[in-house]
């Protein structure tokens, strides 16, 4: 364990001692070459679909990563078809597939979206210094699309076959949920012995790299209070405004998750939206939850409307608790664990930057979806290395590319084997 390892995290992290039939061999020279020579141009495409602003509801930049990234997957003979997305984020969802002599079924993915309103990228320019490259969405996740795309690529240069089909899924509504790709993921999934996704891989600001192995459910909290409008100026105790019972509610179960085991809430948006001049019947906060331990949002849910019943600041208002589930928590099974263990070890071969197991994160990802059964392996965290994402500072770390493009190729190798 890095002695730079803060003392509270120690205890959050596991080196796994075992993986059965995934032992690797030594440093594949010629792969090492091939992702060595690619990270230089990993980097001009990082740039290229940085700048292309893609914001999960930005319709135009998401039809525009989806021409570029299908192109990209023709060009290393995919066969690409896209899906529909079926929710309030109107784009389509890529996925490429090849085929090859082997038996093993890999799905490898990213999400093309980002967090990022339209025309960030005129406060938020693209820029490298150094070994950083800033701007929206380099981290999160175009930097791991250009691992997968790099990873094929240097596969291909050393004409590696060795798979049943590698199967490649880009989709557009990662950041809002995954709504209208979820259920792809999850049927895609369900055929594959493998599924690797790519968000990021290690923290620059901590020191370390990762690759995940477990990540937390993604809940929307929403507290609704209904009052009574009034004219705020001629007569306001007419009304029982439905804000401020809202702002007492908030208080009262700022804290409600602390004493639920795997639960974390955070409210952040607040609206009532009624005339100035009116005291407003109605308001509505939702917030974010996070579940790790399984059924803990059962508890949360409760230990709210315990909270709401037994506390009102304004007489004749009705506040009512509503808790879903947007995203589905990850947790890996002995398979996964197994390749987790390949990961760390393929990525020593070239780095030593020191990479750990997290059995798991407060993120919400995608890997929820993919994790279908106990039949199938999948791994979070296989993208590169950063900081910032979804702050005014992101940025990847340009060193980080070569190791991740040769993890990529060397664990596929790998896996081609079983």
């Amino acid at each position: 364990m890095a002695k730079s390892l803060p003392r509270k995290l120690v205890l959050g992290f596991c080196l796994l001692a075992f993986a059965p039939n995934l032992a690797s061999a030594e440093r594949n020279d010629e792969l090492a070459i091939a992702a060595e020579r690619y990270a230089g141009k990993a980097i001009e495409t990082i740039k290229e679909l940085a700048a292309i602003e893609s914001g999960s509801y930005d319709v135009a930049g998401l039809a525009r990563m989806s021409d570029v990234l299908e192109q990209r997957l023709k060009d290393l003979d995919f066969e690409v078809r896209r899906s529909t997305s079926k929710s309030d984020v109107n784009a389509d969802t890529l996925i490429g597939v090849k085929t090859g002599t082997g038996t093993q079924r890999i799905m490898l993915m990213a999400h093309m979206d980002t967090v990022y309103a339209s025309g960030t990228l005129a406060t938020m320019p693209i820029k490298q210094e150094g070994k950083r490259l800033y701007g929206p969405g380099v981290l999160d996740a175009k930097g791991g699309i250009a691992v997968i795309l790099y990873g094929l690529e240097a596969l291909r240069d050393l004409e590696w076959q060795d798979y049943g089909s590698i199967t490649v899924l880009f989709n557009p509504d990662e950041e809002t949920g995954s709504a209208g790709s979820g259920s792809l993921i999850s049927s895609l999934a369900a055929e594959m012995d493998t599924v690797l996704s790519f968000e990021v891989g290690g923290s620059m600001a901590k020191g370390y790299g990762w690759v995940l192995s477990g990540t937390a459910a993604y809940a929307q909290v929403k507290m609704e209070v209904k009052g009574l409008s009034s004219h705020a100026g001629h007569d306001p105790e007419k009304g029982r405004n439905a804000v401020i019972e809202l702002a007492h509610q908030l208080l009262m179960t700022s804290d409600a998750a602390d004493g639920v085991d795997g639960a974390q809430l955070n409210w952040t948006n607040v609206k009532a939206d009624q005339a100035f001049n009116q005291i407003p019947d109605y308001a509505v906060a939702v917030g974010d939850a996070r579940i790790t331990v399984e059924g803990a949002e059962i508890k949360l849910l409760e230990a709210l409307q315990s909270r709401i019943a037994t506390s009102s600041r304004i007489p004749g208002t009705e506040t009512s608790v509503s808790l879903k589930i947007l995203r589905p928590g990850f947790r890996a099974n002995a398979k996964s664990l197994a390749v987790a263990e390949l990961a760390r070890r393929v990525h020593a071969e070239v780095s030593t930057r020191e990479i750990y197991h997290v059995p798991m994160v407060k993120g919400a990802t995608d890997a929820g979806y993919a994790a279908v059964s106990d039949d199938v392996a999948v791994l979070e965290g296989l993208g590169p290395w950063g900081a910032d994402y979804h702050g005014p500072g992101e940025y990847l770390d340009t060193e980080s590319l070569m190791p991740s493009i040769y993890q990529l190729g060397r664990m596929l190798i790998e896996l081609g084997k079983m």
